[in-house]
């Protein structure tokens, strides 16, 4: 007799509640439908990495509803024989070897799936780190997401990033303006007149790139110090305080943000 089957599905959230679709354009200079978060169903359980791989009865995980529930197939599988798996891989799912961007909860589901039956989860929700490092803001956060790391392994608080200016948001002294002439009635004086209108027209982007960069570096460091502050209340776990850190800064600063893209 043939072994019995078991569904297989996939739960999705999103850690952003929203916010990431309607405000990603303004922060990362590119539209990111939301900041993913997945748990694979079987056996009546939802597994999922955070802190370590972890069990919970379906429906009751700290995340509240999915968005997506994706069917995955159905596996053969005895539940004994994959929770023995889960503990042959749990030394390579623990605190210290999360990262945020390369092994993460997706990548532990993505690994389950393919055990269980033979397919991973979808492309869309793995790609999403890669979707926010090739956004105008990737190398910027990059710090604060290497900040994150260290203090999820050491789970001490951890110190504002410090923002590193690119060229665009270097402030230069403005070159001296050249003495008032009379206004020419040649070709060349009106060469002249049109590269005097150039320059200060980049000095111009280059004012507006400078007050950018120092926004961003703000908004960079209000999120570690939500995060922060949220860990030293020892109420959420590290994974949970960096979201709400993120949603917190984000409401802050949506409208005025919005504002400067328009």
């Amino acid at each position: 007799m043939a072994e019995e089957g078991y569904k297989v599905v996939l739960n999705v959230y999103d850690l952003s509640n929203g916010l990431a679709r309607q405000l990603s354009t303004s922060f990362l200079g590119k539209p990111i439908e939301a900041i993913w978060h997945t748990g694979v169903v079987v056996y009546g359980n939802e597994y999922f990495f955070g802190g370590g791989i972890q069990s919970l009865p379906a429906g009751t995980t700290p995340y509240g509803r999915p968005v997506r529930v994706v069917e995955l197939g159905e596996t053969h599988i005895p539940r004994e024989v994959f929770e023995d798996y889960l503990r042959d891989i749990s030394p390579r799912y623990t605190a210290e070897t999360y990262r945020l961007m390369t092994h993460n909860c997706n990548n532990f589901s993505n690994e389950v799936a393919q055990f269980l039956v033979g397919a991973g989860i979808p492309d869309y929700i793995l790609n999403l780190p890669n979707e926010v490092m090739s956004s105008p803001m990737g190398p910027l956060i990059m710090p604060m997401i290497q900040n994150l790391e260290s203090t999820l392994r050491s789970n001490a608080a951890p110190m504002a990033t410090q923002f590193v200016p690119t060229s665009a948001s270097v402030s230069v002294s403005a070159p001296p303006m050249p003495p008032p002439q009379k206004k020419p009635n040649s070709a060349a004086g009106s060469s002249e007149s049109k590269k005097q209108e150039e320059e200060k027209k980049s000095e111009a982007a280059a004012k507006v790139g400078d007050s950018l960069g120092g926004a961003r570096g703000k908004v960079q460091e209000e999120v570690m110090r939500e995060f922060a502050a949220i860990m030293a209340s020892g109420t959420l776990r590290a994974s949970e305080a960096a979201a709400l850190a993120m949603r917190r800064v984000m409401e802050r600063h949506g409208d005025a943000t919005t504002m400067q893209q328009s």
